[in-house]
């Protein structure tokens, strides 16, 4: 059906995540076999032509191969991914659970800083969802981050923290199977959140080894981790189990105590498969948020101090999820579906004595939800005019059932209600998509998705009460030409969209007063996206690619310092580079570096500047990875968060921050792993988060100080980890 040299083109360039050829998804390892999403039975038992020996002088979107410490296995694969026709952008990347692991990092979320140009910080307590930077966005949060694992969206709509909270907290690094990279709304399955970009993370369904860890380090971390899979009737039985407890630099201790748990059973293979997954999670710690600059020049604290030791919060999520996939003569088809229940009390105090003069600015946020969903896709292939195509059709939909509230409290003593509200808020996505291989250098993606919105808020305060709905139809396009020696060029464009808090869309009146009117904000956000790129191999061993992109918002969600919260704000343009390459001069090293640059601006008028606050300009990372599978192996990993506006008119900054993590460790023939980290390894004296805002200590002026509010960054630290594999 196709030429020799449209097979060729097919089955060396799988460049995108889970974007793999007929031809070279058939001829991997089992380790890699999830990466065979909705192709077709017939397609995948193709036979390899001559002419296509191998992936030589190809460029390729995949960092490595699709292993992890734990390996990989067959079964249901992600109904996320792409298909083998269709084309992806230059920044689209698959990376392995190998890799993940490779790197040290010292919370869950800074693993995901594998995905180039992804900054992923901490500005409060080990149990609090990170501070997510990428593609010039403070994402918060989450917001415009759709992160999802196992097919399960971690984000959370009209949240009482911000909107598209997303706590990966429960995340297990070492059963990751591959972490899928998308950014830019051109992408037809992806949805609310994912304009700036999309996470997917796959856990594995079988290990090749059994896991014992344990790992003890500075500021009292202590880890321990113990996973195994066994056959258990026709399918795979895999459980895992983790308990950390942690007490960080701080002057007023985190005291981290967290339990993890996944038991997941297996079937089958990609294409024809389930799995069933339970996952469950509790935190609870004490945090040390951002403090006034100004506390720490005066020496009313020490850098490592808090102006207020009763911050903190308690966490804690239970999940039920599936995945069924069939192959047969009339295409693939993928289902997947959840349940969570997930609850949230945080403890915060952003301003101290502005609001409150006697008892202080504490407030407490409560999320407390259940929601459940379900991704369904089927794709099939046909021909026209001797064009070979191939469609996919999907159906997404979400329902959370959500009490939220705010509340004024002192020393976690409740003081008053702001707002106590029951939120039931649903959405359902439709999409298509159609891939097309014009000829062996040309193959074009057109799709569209619409997605609706609707729910009721049951507020405390009457008059915020009501009903909200609304709907966008988002197209999306892409383009790709080659492969030319070794290169391929990408063209991307597409409509997306953001969720507001349903909250703001129904409010009338201020809750603090009840009588001050507020506006209304739309339910739905337009978002608009451009991206060219190439993807090059220009000698062996090396993958380079090149993306300049430009993303537009009606309208900004910015972090409000007082309130701790984010709020609609101004329309944006953001038109940025990103350069990412991968070397491996030698089989046992490789070599990753990767450079962001975005220009982040306000595109109206307003005499107060155009200066988004917290865009990064600069964001690069550099790592070096040695070893094998056994003997010596280590790593080095900097970081480089460059300055940031923290008011419009850039005249207020942030600090630069470079941070070197070190690993060094030998892994002996019987299966035992000595590992040392040490993050920080220059003790730099540098900040995880700065913010500008208005605050107030005991004896300031009633109507506050203007101040930079800072989060440092942890000093030198040293973990040890012992492990066995048997």
């Amino acid at each position: 059906m196709f030429s020799a040299a449209a097979s060729s083109a097919l089955c060396t360039l799988p460049a995108a995540a889970h974007e793999l050829s007929p031809v070279a998804a058939a001829e991997l390892p089992p380790v890699t076999v999830a990466a065979e999403v909705e192709q077709h039975p017939k397609r995948l038992a193709r036979k390899k032509s001559p002419k296509t020996a191998g992936p030589r002088n190809h460029p390729t979107a995949a960092r490595t191969d699709n292993s992890t410490e734990g390996g990989g296995a067959a079964g249901a694969a992600a109904p996320g991914g792409s298909t083998a026709l269709q084309p992806t952008a230059a920044s689209a990347v698959r990376i392995s659970g190998k890799e993940v692991n490779a790197i040290p990092f010292s919370r869950p979320g800074e693993a995901l800083e594998v995905v180039p140009g992804l900054i992923v910080t901490q500005h409060s307590g080990e149990g609090k969802a990170n501070q997510y930077f990428l593609r010039g966005f403070n994402l918060d949060h989450g917001t415009d981050l759709a992160i999802s694992v196992d097919g399960m969206p971690v984000n959370m709509p009209t949240h009482g923290h911000g909107q598209g909270y997303a706590d990966i907290n429960f995340l297990i690094p070492e059963l990751i199977q591959s972490v899928d990279v998308r950014k830019g709304p051109y992408f037809a399955d992806q949805g609310d959140f994912a304009s700036a970009g999309a996470v997917a993370i796959d856990y594995v369904n079988k290990l090749p080894h059994n896991i014992a860890e344990l790992t003890f380090g500075s500021f009292g971390y202590g880890r321990a981790l113990a996973a195994t899979s066994n056959a258990v009737g026709a399918g795979t039985l895999l459980a895992a189990l983790e308990a950390t407890k942690y007490d960080g630099p701080w002057r007023s201790p985190d005291d981290v105590r967290k339990l993890n748990g996944v038991l997941r059973y297996s079937q089958g293979t990609a294409t024809d498969g389930l799995t069933l997954t339970a996952m469950a999670y509790s935190n609870g710690w004490n945090s040390t948020d951002q403090v006034a600059q100004r506390a720490i020049d005066q020496g009313l604290i020490d850098r490592l101090g808090t102006l207020n030791p009763t911050d903190g919060g308690t966490s804690s999520r239970f999940s039920l999820s599936g995945s069924w996939a069939q192959s047969g003569d009339y295409g693939q088809t993928n289902v997947r579906a959840y349940v969570v229940r997930s609850d949230l009390r945080l403890f915060n105090d952003f301003t101290y004595f502005l609001d409150n003069p006697v008892n202080g600015d504490q407030f407490s946020q409560l999320d407390r939800r259940s929601f459940g969903g379900v991704d369904a896709r089927h794709a099939f292939d046909w021909r026209f005019a001797g064009l070979e195509s191939q469609t996919r059709v999907g159906i997404q939909s979400r329902y959370d059932d959500i009490h939220v509230g705010l509340f004024k409290t002192e020393q976690r003593n409740w003081l008053s209600t702001v707002r106590d509200d029951r939120v039931r808020e649903g959405n359902v996505g439709l999409w298509t998509d159609t891939t097309t291989r014009w000829t062996d250098w040309l193959r074009t993606t057109i799709g569209i998705r619409e997605d609706v919105f609707a729910g009721h808020v049951f507020s405390d305060t009457p008059q915020n009460s009501g009903s909200a709905q609304a709907s966008m139809a988002s197209p999306k396009a892409g383009i790709v030409l080659g492969p030319w020696y070794g290169t391929e060029f990408y063209a991307n464009a597409g409509y997306g969209l953001h969720s507001n808090d349903i909250r703001g869309a129904t409010i009338t009146v201020d809750p603090n007063d009840k009588v001050t009117p507020l506006d209304r904000v739309p339910l739905l956000v337009r978002s608009r996206g451009a991206e060219l790129g190439v993807r090059t191999k220009p000698i062996e061993g090396l993958t380079s690619s090149l993306a300049v992109f430009v993303l537009d918002f009606d309208s900004e969600l910015l972090f409000v310092g007082d309130a701790g919260t984010t709020e609609p704000s101004r329309p944006s343009r953001r038109v940025g580079v990103e350069w990412t390459n991968q070397y491996k001069p030698l089989p046992w090293m490789t070599v990753d570096l990767d450079v962001a640059h975005t220009h982040a601006r306000f595109t109206d008028f307003d005499p107060a500047g155009a200066r988004i606050p917290g865009a990064p300009a600069w964001v690069a990372s550099g790592a070096v990875t040695l070893g094998g599978d056994t003997g010596w192996f280590g790593a080095l990993k900097a970081r480089y968060f460059g300055p940031r506006p923290l008011i419009e008119d850039d005249s207020v900054r942030s600090r630069s921050s470079l941070i070197f993590n070190a690993r060094a460790g030998y892994n002996f023939d019987n299966g035992v792993r000595v590992q040392l980290d040490v993050l920080n390894l220059f003790n730099a004296q540098t900040n995880q988060i700065e913010y500008y805002y208005l605050s107030r200590l005991p004896g300031e002026p009633i109507e506050g100080v203007a101040d930079r509010h800072v989060h440092p960054a942890e000093p030198l630290a040293v973990r040890l980890t012992v492990a066995a594999r048997f």
